[in-house]
Formats: structure tokens, C-alpha cells, sequence
């Protein structure tokens, strides 16, 4: 479709109060006549202005002339957001990410209620990660508050941020992954079943997880006519605040075990010295100036401490790695590119994928891209020998999601390579060289710069895509 048509956004689709569409490159959200009401009262009630002050909402600006758009039945308004550089995932995010997304919506919902209005759904897809800030982008999730009404996101917010924090806490933050396949949280029922038995001795959890999903599961045998005689019992604001600060207490308990992983210090234990370590980011610096990339997708970035010399640079930087304990340092070192750097797990033998309904709710990372520069340092052995990745394939994987690619060759000899290979007793990798790495990727890629790295035998290339 061409850019100058406007096309509704895949994942936005069920909301009657509008929906997400794009024009001409850039992003727009319909108000529908539907939620004119509550629209109006979250504009002149003070709430938005709140929101944005506070850095808790994305802004937007309203859209005096609609006509490019078309003509549409239901349209009050067009709004158009603050664009964001990269769209995340609760299953690409870390358990500090997924805890501070759930702390900063209890926060918007709080607010909310100062001013006459409620968040209508709790889904942690309507928060985003500006760099390592959470931000709340569902600017129609807001509707007037009766008193009395109970917080029909409750249930919704339990599944999608309590359960999978509370199993972080009390077995692994592996957890997360699992996501992709509850698009809308994990079950309580089935949280509960997984959890210990010692976590029923939680007053928290025993409430919020524990009785809450044995209360669902008695609703869900009542009949037809049952669960309509069996309507929601008034909640008082009082009650409904304090339900709030539960949450809020609990969440902010939580707490991830200490545990060690394969790569969670990998800079630590490098095997080069400081001078080349040293030279090896003066280099990547050098080869991103060349460039000068608005985005940058760091593939293997570990803790992050290559992807701040991208934000060094300006470039919006996304800091991806399957080690969730690095990915995890790289979140909570707070600094001065806070607003810069974002840390996502990813698995690149097994990228996130389109998801959803029709395949299309979610969008797979390729779908995301391609990024101005990717990085791909100490990368391309875990993926060749542990993958068991051809080098064609992962070229050709590389050349559409980047337009320029800054790539380390790590050759046999280097004592992370051998480590690698003395896990296969059959296989020797035989292709495993330079020169097929070199002939592989310049079927996809133009050469622009070759650099080794001084005092060891690693070479970084900086490659164009054709």
C-alpha cells in the first residue's frame, strides 16, 4: 500500500473508542465518536497535561485538518503521538523492565483517579520504553469513573505483570520468554499451579493470585444466567485505592535471586588486554562515525558498553542479548543516556516472530526494522558454531534488517572460538574461515572498511547492504 493511504495499524483493532493507523510514514491514533466523551473529559480534566509533565505519557497534538485521511463514519478526532525509534515487547524485556511497567501504569491509574477517570484495561502493551524510561502510549485507555465501579483491569493487570513478576521472583526471570505464547498474560489458575507452596504463605500473593484465581474459576462454572444475576459488587473508592497500594506494595517486594549466567560477565573476563579492549571501541567509534546512524541495533551488546558509544553519538540505540542477568546490568546502570540506550533479551537463533491474530498483532524483529547500523561484535561465533548457523544464512538475515553493518570476525585461535569448539568432538567447522566469511557476506553487503583489532586476531569489517 502506498505511503499517502491511510492503513489502520495490525494490533489496533478492538477497542470501539478508535484505533492506530499510519499516513505517509509517520503515526496517527482515531478518536471514534464513541469515546468522545471520555477523550474530552481526559483533555479538559487536567489528566493529560498531568501525564505528560510528569514524563509518564507519550504527548500527541491534535490534527486540525482531517481531509487527507478520508473520509470516515466514526471519526471525532485524529491525534497524532509523539513518535517512538523501536516498538518492544513484555517478552523481550527484562523482570526490572517488566516490574517498572507495571509500577509506572498503578501510577497512571492512582492519577487517573484524582481526576474523575479509570484506566478501562491493564495491558502491558500499552506502555513502551523510551531508552530505559517506561512510558504509558494508550491515550484512549482512559474512561470516566463511576464510584462504586469496580477496576475491570484488575484481573488483566494480575495476568499480564504480577503473575510472571511473582514467578520471576520465586523460580527464574527465563520465565518471560514464555510471554510470546500468553500474548494476554499468564493464567492465574496456571500461575498458581506453578508457583510453591511456601509462596501461599504471601498475604499478597494469596490474594492478588491465589484467591483471585479461584474466584474466577468459580465465576467460570456459574451458567449463562448465574453470572448475570451475579453482578459486580460496588467498590468504593477507598477500597479501590487500597487495592491499588496492595499492588503497588507487593510488586515493589519482589525481588530476583541472585544467580549466575554463561555471559553476565563477559566483559569481565575477556581475553584481550585493557589496550585492545580499549582500541576495539575506538575502532567501533571510528567505523559508526563513518556512518552516522540515526538507530543502531547492538546484536550481542552484553551489558551495553558498545552501545553507549553509539549513544555517545546520538543514535538511538537498541542493546539486545539473550543473557537476560546482562541485559539486566545494562537496564539498571542508570547515566546520561538513559533516554538513548534500550536493553531487550533476544534470542537470535529464535528472533521474536509475528504474533497474534493473523500473524500481524505483533510484529516479528524483522518486521521492526531495518536499523540505520547494526553491530554484530563477538557475535558471529556464537551463531556459526553454537547455532550451527551457515554464514550465508546469517548474511542474508543481517542484510535485511540493517542498511549498514559493523561486524567482528572472530577467527579459530581466539580462545573464545576454541572454547566454543571443544564442545564438538566430530565437528571442526572446517568452513568455519575468514575468507568464506568474507565471500559470504559480499553477496549481500559492500565492503567499506576492514580494521583489525590490535593485539589480537579479531578483525572488524564495516559493510553497506546492496
Amino acid at each position: 500500500m502506498e505511503t499517502n493511504q491511510a492503513q489502520q495499524h495490525t494490533s489496533s483493532f478492538r477497542d470501539p473508542a478508535g484505533f492506530v493507523f499510519s499516513y505517509d510514514g509517520k503515526i496517527y491514533r482515531q478518536v471514534n465518536r464513541d469515546g468522545a466523551d471520555d477523550y474530552d473529559h481526559f483533555m479538559s480534566s487536567g489528566l493529560y497535561q498531568k501525564l505528560v509533565s510528569n514524563g509518564w505519557l507519550i504527548p500527541h497534538k491534535e490534527i486540525k485538518d482531517t481531509k487527507k485521511f478520508g473520509a470516515h463514519k466514526k471519526r471525532y478526532k485524529v491525534i497524532q503521538p509523539e513518535m517512538l525509534s523501536f516498538i518492544s515487547y513484555p517478552y523481550e524485556w527484562t523482570f526490572h523492565q517488566l516490574r517498572d511497567a507495571a509500577l509506572l501504569t498503578l501510577k497512571v491509574q492512582k492519577l487517573a483517579l484524582k481526576h474523575g477517570m479509570i484506566l478501562k484495561d491493564s495491558s502491558a502493551y500499552n506502555v513502551q520504553f523510551i531508552g530505559r524510561k517506561p512510558v504509558f502510549i494508550d491515550t484512549l485507555s482512559f474512561w470516566r469513573y463511576t464510584q462504586g465501579d469496580p477496576w475491570e483491569g484488575y484481573k488483566q493487570f494480575c495476568e499480564h505483570f504480577l503473575a510472571p513478576l511473582v514467578l520471576c521472583a520465586y523460580d527464574s526471570p527465563e520465565i518471560l520468554p514464555t510471554l510470546r505464547v500468553f500474548l494476554d498474560g499468564i493464567p492465574l489458575d496456571l500461575a498458581s499451579r506453578m508457583l510453591p507452596g511456601k509462596a501461599r504463605l504471601h498475604p499478597g500473593i494469596l490474594s492478588h493470585i491465589y484467591m483471585h484465581a479461584s474466584s474466577q474459576k468459580r465465576y467460570d462454572k456459574l451458567d449463562e444466567s448465574k453470572k448475570v444475576e451475579n453482578k459486580p459488587r460496588k467498590v468504593s473508592p477507598m477500597a479501590l485505592n487500597g487495592l491499588m497500594a496492595s499492588l503497588e506494595n507487593n510488586i515493589k517486594k519482589l525481588k530476583l535471586s541472585k544467580r549466575d549466567t554463561q555471559w553476565g560477565e563477559y566483559y569481565t573476563f575477556t581475553n584481550y588486554s585493557d589496550q585492545s579492549f580499549e582500541y576495539k571501541k575506538k575502532l567501533v567509534k571510528d567505523l559508526l562515525n563513518q556512518v552516522k546512524p540515526k538507530v543502531v541495533w547492538d546484536l550481542g551488546a552484553n551489558d551495553g558498553t558498545f552501545s553507549n558509544i553509539a549513544a555517545e553519538l546520538g543514535a538511538y540505540t537498541i542493546a539486545f542479548d539473550v543473557d537476560s542477568k546482562a541485559v539486566e546490568q545494562g537496564y539498571n546502570h542508570k547515566d546520561k543516556y538513559d533516554d538513548l540506550v534500550l536493553p531487550l533479551v533476544q534470542d537470535l537463533s529464535n528472533p521474536s516472530p509475528s504474533l497474534g491474530w493473523a500473524h500481524a498483532e505483533r510484529h516479528s524483529l524483522e518486521e521492526r526494522g531495518p536499523a540505520d547500523a547494526v553491530m554484530a561484535l563477538a557475535l558471529i561465533h556464537h551463531l556459526a558454531i553454537t547455532g550451527h548457523s551457515p554464514f550465508s544464512q546469517i548474511a542474508g538475515f543481517f542484510a535485511r534488517i540493517s542498511r549498514f553493518l559493523i561486524i567482528e570476525f572472530v577467527p579459530k585461535g581466539d580462545s573464545k572460538v576454541d572454547l566454543l569448539l571443544s564442545a564438538f568432538s566430530r565437528n571442526k567447522f572446517e568452513g568455519y574461515t575468514e575468507e568464506n566469511f568474507e565471500a559470504a557476506f559480499s553477496k549481500y553487503f559492500k565492503l567499506v572498511d576492514k580494521k583489525p583489532v590490535k593485539g589480537t586476531k579479531r578483525v572488524l569489517y564495516l559493510y553497506k547492504t546492496k
